[in-house]
Formats: C-alpha cells, sequence, structure tokens
C-alpha cells in the first residue's frame, strides 16, 4: 500500500448495528487515519432508533428516532472520513473485482466490505389471506407509516397482533396508541407472553398485568386462515382449533429472517437451516475481506434478534480493524442476551442463563463445575429419567405489588447463575455483572432478593481513637485530637511539635493533618489549605498562578503571592514551589536557581539512607531488563560494595552509594544504556507489568509493551507526589494493577482504566474510570487524568486522597476528562505532551555539568572522607547499623559559653559562596575541622556556622538541609488567629531543616523549634579581605572532644539489635537454609508426632490478635 493511501471501508446496511461499527470504527481511527468509510442504506432515512419504533406513534417525526443528526454525517463528510448514501439498495457483490453495484446503477469499490443488512419480519405465507389489505408486520418506520395510514379507516373495528414475544408486546402497544381500534388483541401460540425470555409463572403474570391494561391475549391459539371479503380486505381470523373471530387488521411479529440473499448470489457461505451469513469468531466470512455483523450473521449456526448481540459484534470487528496491531485480536464470544424493558408499562428483565433450571446451565463457573456429581447409568436414566440440573431455583412472589422475581444458584449457593423479574427490575444493573463475572457471593441467596439486612452507620470509614496514627513515636489518633482540642496545638505544625507525629519517617502526615483538619472543623474553627505561612494560597491556586504568570524563581513567585515579599520561605513551601516549576518548566532540579528549593532526596539525585549515603536505581521499565544491562548493575554494585534489593516495582535498587561516588556510578550506568529511576523524586516511579501475552498463557493484552509505553511516556514527569502504575495482561491482576495511582488490567477490547489506588498508611484500592479502553486511547485519557492531578492537587498528596476530596469525587472527574466538561482536555494533553517531549536524564545531565558534579564530595574544603556510622555484615550484605535508641540530649548550644578559648580560623574561600545571595537556599558547605564537621552557609549576604551532625539520630546532614525563615505576625496577632503558620511559628529566622527528619534548628541560637530536648552547636563566621571564610573555633582537640565524628559515630553497640532476635532463637534461624544431609526427596516423611485430636477451644491459650 502506497504511503498515506487509505484502506476503503464500505459498509451495506444503515441500521442500528451498521452505524454502532461506524461510530466505533471512526473514534478507534481518529488518530491514525486509516479508513475512509462509505456507507449505503436502502431506507430512504438516516440511521434510526428501532428499539424505540413504538413512540414514533406518538410525534410521527422521523428525526426524533434517528441516531445522529443530518449534521453528524457532514460532519465527517468534509474529510472523507464517511460518505453515506440512503435509499440505495445494493443488489450484488463482486469479490473478485472488490465491488458491489447498486440498484441505481453506480458501482462502488472497496478494500474491506463488511455486510450489516439485519433482518426482515416474518410473514407467514403459508396461510391463507397472508396477501390481504389490512395484514402488516411490525419492522420499519414504512410498516408503522403504512399501519397508521390504514388504521385511520378502521374505527371502531378490532385490531389484532400475532406473536407474543418482545415485538409482538411493542407492536400491541403501538396498536393500542394508535386509539383507532375499539380492541386490541394479542394472539400467542405458547401458554404464556414472552416464553424466550420468562417461565410460565413469569409470563402469566405479564398476562395478568397487560390484560389490566386493556389489551386481550389470547393464549395457545393458531391462526390456521386469514378470512377476506370479495375486495381482499381483512375481516377476521379461523383459528386452528376453528374457532374464529373478526378483525379489520392483523400485524404479524413472528420472527424475523436473516437477509442474506446478497451474500449467497455473491457466493458466500450461508447456513442452510435458518438462514445467515456464516461467519468465523473474528466476523470473517467465507471470502476475504469481507465481513458480516448484526442480525444478517450466523455465528455457530445461530442468529440473534437483539440488538445487543450486534453492538458487540461491531465492537469486536471495529477493534480488530484499528487495534489488532497494537493487542491481541479480539473473537465473538457468546453473548450475553439479559435483557430490560418496559413493555405496555410493566417492567420486564431477563439476565444471564435465565432458563438453567429448565435446560440445565450453558456454563458453570470453574469452581462449581470441578465439584463431582454422581455418575449416571445408562439404566438409571432410563428407568428415572435424567438427573436434576445442578441448579437451584430462588422465587419470590408478591401478588399484591404484582413482583415476581426468580434467581437460579448453583447448588450451594455460592454462585448466581441468571434469573427474571416482572414488576420491580432495580436490582438488574447489579446482577447481570455478578453472572457475566462469575463472582462469587459473600451473601446469603435470599439477601440477593429481599435485600441485605440495614443497619446503622458502624463508623468503620473512621479510624478509632486508639488506631495508631504514627508509627515512629507511637501516637494515636486521639493523641492528635487532644491536641487540639485542649487548645495546646492551632496548626499542623504544633501538632508536630506537641506530639511529634510526622517527625519521623513523615508517611504519616497525610492522615495527621485530615485529623487536625476535621477536628478544628468539628470544633468551628476555620481550617485552610494553604502552603504555609507564606503563602495563604493553596498548591492548586500557586500552581496556577506561576502558570499563568509564568514566573520561574522563588524570589518572582514571593513577590507575586507570597505574604512577604522579599521571604525566602521554608522547609515546606520551598520543596512545593519547587515541584511545580519541575511540573511546568521541567529544567534540571539541581540547576543553581531552582537547587536552594529541592527536598532531601531531589537534591542529589538519590534517596539518602540511614548512614548519609545514598540509594541508586536505574529505570527499569515495566521490570523488562536485559542480561547485559543486569550484569552491569552486578559490576557496579560490586566495584562500590552496595547492598542490592529487588524493589517492589520491579526494578533493582542499590544502597550505599557514597555522594562522591555518584557521578562514578551514574557514568558507568548511562554508559550501559541506563537512565535515572527517579526513585528519589516525587514523580512517577515504575508501571509494573505482569508478563501478559509476550509469555504468559493465559494472557489477553501485552501488559509489558504497555508498561513500557507508559512507563517511558511519563517517566521523570513531577507531580503533587508520587505516582505509581501497573499494568495486567487480564483479570487475575498479577500486576496489581487496582491498588496503584493508575492501573490497566487488559481486557478483550482493549484495557480497564483503574485510578486514585495506593498503598502506603492508608491503603485504598483504585476506582474503575474507564472500561473497555482500546489501547490507543489508553495515553489521552491517562495524560488528562495525571495532568489534571498536577494542575488541582494539594501539596503531598496521593491520588487517592484528591479524589475524596475533589468537589464531585470520581463522577466529577469522569465528567472532566472522559466528557471533557470543563472544556480543557485538549490543554491537558498539549500541556502533558510539552512535558514528554522535554525529558532529560538527570543523571547524564549531572555528569555532563562540571558545576552539578562539582556538588558531588563530602566535604567542601577538603577531598578527605570519613565514615559516620559503623556497618555489618547481614545476609551475605553490607547494610548500616541500627540507629541509637535515644536521641542525644545534650545542651550542644550552650558549648559556646565552655570552650576554654576561640580564635578565628579560615575555613575555606569565600568564592565557594559566589551568587549566594541570588539563590533561594543560600549555598551551604560540609567544612572537615580536624575530625569535626561543620556546617557553613551564606544566606541573603550573611555566613552562619553549626555542627554537622542532627543530635536526633546522630546524622552528620544539616548542611544539606533547607533553610526556613519566619514570617513576621501583624501587631496583636498572637498564636490563637485564624491564619495559619505552620510550619514557621513565630521564632526568629532562619533555620535549617534537617533532611532526615525535619528537626528545625535556630542558625542564631542553635535550639529547635520543634523538638525542645534538642539543640547544636553554633560559631560565629565572617568574610574577610584576604578572600577566606572564617569561623571563631576553639582549638581542634576541644571541638573533636565535643563534636568530633569518631565522638558521635553510630556502632553497632549503640543500637537497639535486631527486632528479631528472640524469634531466631525460638525458630533456630542462622540465615540461608540448604538442604540437610539427610534429607531424601524421594523418601516419605516421617510424621514423628502423631497427629491428635484437638479438644474443644481450638490450640487452647492464643494470643488476642
Amino acid at each position: 500500500m502506497a504511503i498515506n493511501k487509505r484502506t476503503k471501508l464500505v459498509v451495506v446496511g444503515l441500521g442500528m448495528v451498521g452505524i454502532a461499527f461506524i461510530e466505533k470504527l471512526l473514534k478507534l481511527d481518529a488518530r491514525a487515519r486509516e479508513y475512509d468509510i462509505v456507507v449505503i442504506g436502502e431506507e430512504p432515512h438516516l440511521a434510526y432508533n428501532r428499539v424505540g419504533l413504538t413512540s414514533f406513534f406518538s410525534h410521527r417525526k422521523v428525526v426524533n428516532l434517528y441516531l445522529n443528526p443530518e449534521e453528524w454525517y457532514s460532519s465527517y463528510a468534509l474529510e472523507s472520513k464517511l460518505n453515506y448514501h440512503i435509499n440505495t439498495l445494493v443488489t450484488s457483490i463482486d469479490p473478485a473485482k472488490k465491488t458491489v453495484a447498486c440498484a441505481n446503477g453506480s458501482i462502488v469499490s472497496y478494500d474491506i466490505l463488511v455486510l450489516a443488512t439485519g433482518s426482515d419480519a416474518v410473514l407467514p405465507r403459508h396461510t391463507p389471506g397472508h396477501d390481504a389489505n389490512g395484514v402488516f408486520v411490525y419492522r420499519t418506520i414504512e410498516d408503522l407509516q403504512k399501519l397508521i395510514a390504514f388504521g385511520e379507516s378502521q374505527k371502531g373495528t378490532t385490531g389484532v397482533v400475532v406473536g407474543g414475544g418482545l415485538l409482538g408486546l411493542e407492536a400491541a402497544n403501538a396498536m393500542m396508541d394508535l386509539k383507532c381500534f375499539e380492541k386490541v388483541k394479542l394472539i400467542e401460540r405458547n401458554r404464556w407472553v414472552l416464553s424466550r425470555q420468562l417461565d410460565a409463572d413469569a409470563g402469566n403474570l405479564v398476562v395478568e398485568k397487560v390484560t389490566n391494561l386493556g389489551l386481550d391475549v389470547l393464549l395457545s391459539k393458531r391462526v390456521g386462515d386469514i378470512k377476506t371479503d370479495e375486495e381482499n380486505n381483512v375481516i377476521g381470523v379461523v383459528f386452528e382449533d376453528g374457532e374464529q373471530m373478526d378483525c379489520s387488521t392483523i400485524c404479524f411479529a413472528i420472527g424475523v429472517q436473516p437477509r442474506d440473499n446478497l451474500a449467497r448470489s455473491a457466493g458466500i457461505k450461508c447456513a442452510d437451516r435458518g438462514g445467515g451469513i456464516l461467519v468465523n469468531d473474528d466476523l470473517s466470512t467465507s471470502v476475504p475481506d469481507i465481513y458480516a455483523i448484526g442480525e444478517c450473521a450466523s455465528w455457530q449456526n445461530q442468529t440473534f434478534g437483539l440488538i445487543a448481540p450486534g453492538v458487540e459484534m461491531a465492537d469486536v470487528l471495529s477493534f480488530n480493524l484499528t487495534q489488532a496491531k497494537l493487542h491481541q485480536p479480539r473473537v465473538f464470544k457468546r453473548p450475553d442476551l439479559s435483557t430490560k424493558l418496559k413493555l405496555l408499562g410493566v417492567d420486564v428483565a431477563s439476565f444471564g442463563d435465565f432458563f438453567a433450571d429448565r435446560d440445565g446451565p450453558s456454563v458453570l463457573p470453574a469452581k462449581a463445575a470441578r465439584r463431582k456429581t454422581e455418575d449416571q447409568s445408562i439404566v438409571k436414566v432410563v428407568v428415572s429419567g435424567p438427573p436434576p440440573p445442578p441448579v437451584k431455583a430462588l422465587v419470590y412472589k408478591d401478588p399484591f405489588a404484582q413482583v415476581y422475581k426468580k434467581y437460579l444458584f448453583t447448588t450451594d449457593g455460592k454462585y448466581l447463575l441468571g434469573g427474571m423479574m416482572i414488576g420491580d427490575t432495580g436490582e438488574y444493573i447489579k446482577l447481570v455483572p455478578i453472572v457475566r463475572n462469575q463472582k462469587e457471593l459473600d451473601i446469603p441467596p435470599a439477601q440477593l432478593i429481599l435485600g441485605a439486612k440495614k443497619e446503622g452507620d458502624d463508623g468503620t470509614d473512621d479510624l478509632d481513637d486508639d488506631t495508631q496514627i504514627c508509627s515512629c513515636h507511637n501516637v494515636t489518633k486521639g493523641d492528635v485530637i487532644s491536641s487540639v482540642k485542649n487548645g495546646t496545638c492551632k496548626t499542623v505544625g504544633e501538632v508536630k511539635a506537641c506530639t511529634k507525629a510526622g517527625t519521623g519517617c513523615g508517611g504519616c502526615m497525610p492522615l495527621v493533618t485530615s485529623i487536625f483538619n476535621k477536628t478544628m472543623m468539628e470544633m468551628g474553627a476555620e481550617v485552610t489549605n494553604y502552603l504555609c505561612a507564606h503563602f495563604n494560597y493553596s498548591r492548586a491556586d500557586l500552581y496556577n498562578i506561576i502558570m499563568v504568570k509564568r514566573l520561574k524563581t522563588l524570589a518572582e513567585v514571593m513577590r507575586e503571592a507570597g505574604n512577604v515579599k522579599n521571604s525566602d520561605g521554608c522547609e515546606a513551601c520551598k520543596p512545593a514551589v519547587a515541584s511545580i516549576f519541575a511540573s511546568l518548566w521541567n529544567k534540571h532540579v539541581m540547576d543553581k536557581t531552582t537547587h536552594g528549593l529541592q527536598d532531601t532526596n531531589d537534591r542529589f539525585l538519590g534517596n539518602i539512607q540511614r548512614n548519609g549515603t545514598f540509594s541508586v536505581v536505574p529505570r527499569v521499565s515495566a521490570g523488562e531488563i536485559t542480561p547485559d544491562k543486569l550484569i552491569i548493575i552486578g559490576e557496579v554494585a560490586k566495584k562500590y560494595n552496595l547492598y542490592t534489593k529487588i524493589t517492589g516495582g520491579q526494578r533493582i535498587d542499590m544502597f550505599g552509594a557514597k555522594k562522591q561516588d555518584l557521578i562514578d556510578i551514574w557514568t558507568r550506568l548511562v554508559e550501559g544504556g541506563m537512565e535515572s529511576g527517579h526513585a528519589y523524586a516525587k514523580s512517577l516511579r515504575t508501571v509494573k507489568s505482569c508478563v501478559g501475552t509476550t509469555w504468559c498463557r493465559f494472557g489477553v493484552g501485552d501488559s509489558v509493551g504497555m508498561a513500557v509505553r507508559i512507563e517511558e511516556r511519563y517517566k521523570s514527569i513531577r507531580s503533587p507526589h508520587k505516582i505509581k502504575g501497573g499494568v495486567s495482561g487480564c483479570v487475575r491482576e498479577c500486576a496489581e494493577a487496582q491498588n496503584k495511582d493508575f492501573g490497566l488490567i487488559a481486557t478483550e477490547k482493549g484495557f480497564n482504566i483503574f485510578v486514585a489506588g495506593n498503598g502506603g498508611a492508608k491503603p485504598k484500592h483504585a476506582d474503575l474510570l474507564a472500561k473497555d479502553v482500546p489501547p490507543l486511547e489508553v495515553i489521552p485519557i491517562l495524560d488528562r487524568y495525571l495532568m489534571f492531578y498536577i494542575r488541582t492537587a494539594d501539596k503531598l498528596q496521593r491520588t487517592a486522597r484528591w479524589i475524596e476530596n475533589l468537589p464531585g469525587g470520581l463522577k466529577y472527574l469522569k465528567e472532566v476528562i472522559l466528557e471533557d466538561k470543563l472544556g480543557i482536555c485538549a490543554s491537558l494533553e498539549a500541556q502533558m505532551q510539552e512535558l514528554v517531549d522535554s525529558f532529560f536524564d538527570e543523571w547524564a545531565e549531572a555528569i555532563k555539568s562540571p558545576a552539578i558534579a562539582a556538588k558531588f564530595k563530602q566535604f567542601a574544603n577538603t577531598n578527605d572522607t570519613v565514615e559516620a556510622m559503623e556497618v555489618e555484615k547481614d545476609r551475605e550484605q553490607t547494610r548500616p547499623v541500627y540507629w541509637p535508641k535515644e536521641a542525644v540530649a545534650d545542651d550542644f548550644k550552650g558549648l559556646k559559653d565552655r570552650w576554654s578559648s576561640t580564635a578565628w580560623q579560615p575555613v575555606i574561600e569565600a568564592s565557594y559562596f559566589a551568587g549566594a545571595d541570588d539563590t533561594p537556599n543560600g549555598i551551604s558547605a560540609n567544612i572537615k575541622r580536624g575530625d569535626t564537621q561543620l556546617a557553613l552557609w551564606r544566606v541573603r549576604g550573611k555566613y552562619y556556622a553549626t555542627q554537622q551532625m542532627c543530635p536526633h539520630k546522630r546524622s552528620f546532614a544539616l548542611s544539606d538541609g533547607l533553610i526556613g525563615q519566619d514570617v513576621p505576625s501583624p501587631p496583636g496577632n498572637s498564636a490563637a488567629s485564624g491564619t495559619p503558620r505552620e510550619p514557621c511559628g513565630d521564632a526568629k529566622a532562619p533555620w535549617v531543616s534537617c533532611p532526615y527528619h525535619k528537626r528545625n534548628f535556630d542558625l542564631g541560637d542553635g535550639s529547635c523549634r520543634n523538638d525542645s530536648l534538642l539543640s547544636i552547636a553554633t560559631f560565629a563566621a565572617e568574610e574577610r579581605r584576604d578572600g577566606m571564610v572564617y569561623l571563631l573555633l576553639p582549638p581542634v582537640a576541644e571541638l573533636d572532644a565535643a563534636l568530633g565524628t569518631a565522638r558521635w559515630m553510630v556502632r553497632k553497640s549503640d543500637g537497639s539489635g535486631s527486632q528479631f532476635e528472640e524469634l531466631d532463637r525460638r525458630i533456630g534461624f542462622r540465615g540461608r537454609r540448604a538442604k540437610r544431609p539427610d534429607v531424601r526427596p524421594t523418601d516419605d516423611l516421617s510424621v514423628r508426632r502423631p497427629v491428635e485430636v484437638v479438644p474443644a477451644g481450638g490450640c487452647g491459650a492464643a494470643p488476642d490478635w
């Protein structure tokens, strides 16, 4: 095929299935534009709703039935996407020439031909009088127009409908709506109506209901002859039993016949019995490039008169023609014939295997099918008959409300197989998916009919007051609530300082904040979601301000939106602003203008670990990695003695990399074709996948291929919090996609998209956003979802909490990103594409930039390196020893009054701090003096110096912390003010926030703002004319004795020991187990202690878990 030449696809038939196919194909082909479609319709009307024909009697307007207005067709015709011809009969097909001929003489060529010719209403031509005046069928608008015109001349006569199925009841309703006939009678040859959908009890209840509405129903009657007068007008009918009845009009609704003549004449194979164009599972016919769908198609020698199977065929074929290159081709399977209708005002529904008790279940759930059944000998079958179906029925009848329900279950009541309902069909929409998914019931069968027991709200959505919120400091929900209600804490920062919650790993902060906000609201206090005291804006508000005004630096943001125009912010707002900058402008996070805004891990492109080293996690998209890259990772880990572990996100984490080694490590990985995995960033971490159709015999979709594409698209994009994804190749869900921020599960039609799930402190199952999304449409939906999240979420808010707090929740999200309620979908997609196009590898850029690479040193004034924590061997690898048991409560800030003497000592060239006054965090340095590590900053023209060690965990890291600055309180403003101040407080500025656990130390006096037990030593600092920075220090020996690294290095003896010591003693654990010499795998296992009968009470004194 030539480049840009599109495939010409011709559809014969402009009915409901034909237009459904065209709509789906246009949608799926919108991006690729592979097809030009031509549709040829025989009727003089555009596609209309045949199911709603009855409504035509009330409005008499054809356009009211149109499925799409004429403008819709014209809009696609402009680009030749769709050309349509109505009132045009196709008379023949020439498969050899690939053309169709029309009655008007035109010849239309095709590359692919789709036959959607539908079916004709059956007229009993063997019945005498079938061609009389007054005999009609109920199928098309033309049929109705003829019936209406004839009925106007038959006032006061009797009209008859033959056929008590769905179409017959519709026709009877239509004749009653005409109000031309004095009586309308329904003739049905079976003992009840709707015999294909309902049993006798249900069918007779329908008869009772419609009789009350004025329809006469004659059951067990067959028309043998149609009586006519001399002018061949209908005057009555004669039944096969000899009884007669007068009538003027007869409408036959006794079934349909597939229209397969066109296919037969072209040599396409058709079914001999019942008719219909024979199709394979992919809807192809016996002739290449010709397909058949809808009522004209015979699949496994079955034709389907309902619209749903036809639409499913359209779905399968449109998918295969557009998506099969990207996804496993779909096949048409046994359709769901569930039906829910309102006939003559009566609600009727049947679902699933609704005759399983009569005919036996067509399919049993796998677990139920495996259960053994009693063997039946031939003699027993002959004598006693076949065994009853493995089905039990539960029936509910309410003669007063005229409600009937029959639900069919497996014999153990574990699975719902199908059922029927009359009068009350409210549960239909809930029951159909239970049957379709073969979901095991977790309630007694009776509750499905009678309804579950209603109980009061048991508060399961709320946590109990004794629930542990912060595991680091054993803080309960009640502790947080009490600290607020007793007036001690009026900000989240004060809650952290008072209870210590959130000052450990920080993972509990969303819960702490939520509890604080709820408690404050219950007390009638104002609660805001402002970033901190520096901004009276939420993160979402600030994002929009920065985006609209195109602000690029913290100074610009403060000037435009800050409460103090020349402030340097704090550790709460700086990372949030940095994240917004990255989400909008995507500059390198270690660029001079943004490096000072970065939180702990982004500062050096790796997660900082307990001993001050970093983790290195290369990207392994979808968990797919080559042996060569595995070897390189192994070589790097071995060379630098890195602890290695497979992560939950299907990649390899290397721990223990020293800051000064990072550049060399990254260089080797980048040379091997790897890049940063952004394990340190609030961005996309991983997209987990199972092997899907790549290897798995159960796979439905290529989960690895889709996961690779998604991870490669969204890698490096910064967001309010970390994002994790997953793609599973089938419903077995091996990739655990339903507990991710976004997850995909392959279906035969594409992928189900789930959103807003997560693990963590408050796990949440993901919500279904969209079903059966074709591969081509997955990315646009994810683009919109992620970009909308980036634009509107709060600071450090995971997608789960974001959806919970989003006005309108999931419903509103669907309206915005699926229905484009706000008209921003194009903008969201375009903005995401800009970020995708601006990708760069942060490791590779750091390697190439001398300015960035220079920052990867342990000390700024020497190339020396020192260890700050002992390591030990554990399971054949090296790891740091455990944290010390207690924080160091020494009065370090009082050291300045206890030195025996001090003297000004030059420590580093002042040029190191060039440009510090123009950066948001100043410039800091870790200085080595003797064995002591000192932290030195230049911030806004002034130098500050402290010890490097944070006494909380004895970590040597303060120089890498964020600098904070207070917002001056207005005169008369007290802590009780409604203005939120978290986490700044009212103390003097500046302070440094330890990058480990956010202990904030005053750079002036060394006190800790949020933990009164802690303090640090401070030292005077100044720049002199000789170009050096001087510190006022005590003698080296005295300094080392008080603050030396050897003095405060964390040793094994300082730690709390392994938490598994007692367990190891009990089970005799000594490491990885090998086979014992006396074990013989081919021998039986001897049971040294015989099985004992357990007395009542089970295992005895078990703990109350």
